[in-house]
């Protein structure tokens, strides 16, 4: 005659101690792994994809350029004038690229489409972007002081 002995509480039949803490080490190092991941994602949220704001700059000296004449369609032509509202923290800053730009943006435009000012207004917008990135963000504003077609 055999006797068996009953399985020790808290196993299952046919389930002995070492196989049950083998399963509650594996659950740990799933737990630990997805924390340290979880960290990790939320810092490289923080640091490289969240959006940052950026106070906005502060207004300094404005510069007026001398206008320039740019040639139109149909031999046409337009004397622009635009001053550049430099940030408080930009240092000296040469018009020669303002005015090349300004020239790009203007040349060969039909004259009939600067007359009107949601155009004018977007190439406005358009030119102002341009100096913004090409002065590296020492440009905020540009004013046009002449603005003559013929």
């Amino acid at each position: 005659m055999t006797v068996t002995s009953p399985a020790p509480q808290g196993t299952a039949a046919g389930e002995t101690e070492p196989a049950k803490a083998k399963k509650g080490g594996a659950l740990k190092k799933i737990l630990v792994l997805l924390v340290v991941l979880l960290v990790m994602g939320g810092a490289t949220y923080a640091f490289a994809l969240k959006p940052h704001h950026k106070q906005a700059p502060k207004p300094g000296e404005v510069v007026k350029l001398d206008p320039i004449q740019v040639n139109l369609q149909g031999g046409h032509y337009l004397k622009i004038g635009i001053a550049l509202q430099l940030t408080a923290d930009a240092k000296e800053v040469d018009g020669s690229k303002a005015l090349d730009a300004t020239i790009d943006e203007f040349s060969g435009r039909d004259m009939d489409t600067l007359t009107r000012p949601d155009t004018r207004s977007k190439l406005k917008q358009q030119l102002e972007k341009e100096l913004k990135h090409g002065y590296d963000g020492e440009v905020m504003g540009v004013y046009f002081t002449d603005f003559v077609t013929q």
